[in-house]
């Protein structure tokens, strides 16, 4: 069992091409079961920021296939496919309080 300071310590590795897709921003849970359902990435800034942020990244639990000491290894083949692009939604959670 891992709390969510521990996974945003940890690097999220796609194992089909080892692309490091960054670190644990945020979790995605399921209120009626009290499960987490994904993990969420935030975009990281391209260039130094001057080319804007990449999309947002949310992975799928069924995804995972490992959490380790150092790192998570997520399976997502296709790319396009298994990431989803939400970045109204998500900047709006992220600065509302």
């Amino acid at each position: 069992m891992c709390t969510l300071e521990e996974l945003r310590c940890k690097d999220v590795i796609n194992i089909v091409n080892g692309e490091n897709l960054g670190r644990v921003d945020d979790l995605q849970m399921d209120a009626n079961s009290a499960t987490v359902t994904a993990l969420i990435l935030y975009g990281r800034p391209r260039f130094f920021g001057i080319l804007g942020p990449r999309d947002n990244c949310i992975i799928d639990f069924r995804q995972i296939r490992l959490v380790g000491k150092d790192a998570i290894l997520v399976e997502l083949g296709n790319p396009s496919n298994c990431t989803t692009c939400i970045n109204a939604d998500l900047n709006q959670q992220k600065y509302s309080t």
